[in-house]
This record gives structure tokens, sequence and C-alpha cells, in this order.
């Protein structure tokens, strides 16, 4: 497996993936595109032959970043695949200068936590009904590089 910056030959399959992961909340093909673009932003795919496993992005500002999107096919869950990308994502955007990180994830997305604190991230927060479809708390966390 490989990782590289989202392309636009990657948009298709990473769209696909956003729908199959967030439902009604899914972005659509052409924001995908207009984030990859954007100089500001850092989005990273996990790619096994043709195949897009997974993929994160990243908004910088400053010293800072967002992690906006962070997927992973479910035939590839429970792999190390997210933990390999996010390192990858943390590293790159490191090296653009970033040193401090959020997040915001469901409340009740254990696997996601977990995996988020395994990596250093730490919780700093609560986002009241910050989801819909359904409606859920997010807790908002960080880490410092």
């Amino acid at each position: 497996m490989r990782i590289c910056e989202l392309s636009e030959a990657d948009l298709d399959q990473a769209a696909a993936l956003e729908r199959v992961c967030f439902g009604s909340q899914a972005w659509s093909r052409e924001a995908l595109a207009r984030a990859a673009a954007d100089e500001n932003a850092l989005y990273l795919v996990l790619k096994e032959d043709a195949i897009l496993v997974g993929y994160c992005g990243v908004w910088l500002s400053f010293e800072e970043g967002e992690i906006m999107n962070v997927a992973v096919r479910s035939d590839f869950r429970r792999r190390g695949c997210a933990a390999e990308l996010l390192r990858a994502l943390l590293a790159r955007a490191g090296e653009r200068g970033a040193s401090r990180f959020f997040l915001e994830v469901r409340q009740g997305n254990l696997p996601a936590v977990r995996l988020y604190e395994s990596l250093g991230f730490e919780k700093i927060g609560i986002r009241k009904n910050f989801y819909s479809d359904p409606k859920e708390d997010a807790l908002i966390l960080r880490k410092e590089l």
C-alpha cells in the first residue's frame, strides 16, 4: 500500500467512500475536488494498487490544522489503515508548519475516539448537538506536535 496526495484521478472513489461512510452528511465530489486543490488544505489517500482504501484531510491556518475527513473502506478497517494515514497527514502538515491539530468526532464513535487517543489526541471539550442524522454531541480533540 502507498500514501499519496489526493488527485483528480482519485475523486470518484473518494466521493463514493465519503457517501458510504458519512451518508447524508457526505461531501460531494466537487467539494472534495475544491478541498484537494486548495493551497491551505492537504488531503492524502491510501491505495492498494488501483483501489482507494482510505483518505483523510486537514485544513491549515498558520500553526494550526483542523482535521476534516477520515474515511477507510469497511473491508480494510481494523488493520491500522486510518492510523497510518493520520500519522502521514500529521507529519506532512508538520512539515508545512502546523504544530497543533484539532478535530471533532461523534461522542459515540468509540473506535474513532480510541484511534485518535492512541495517536496522542486529548479531549478538550464537547460541542452539543454538533452532528445531525442522528443528532449527537461531538468531542473536540487536540494534539500538539
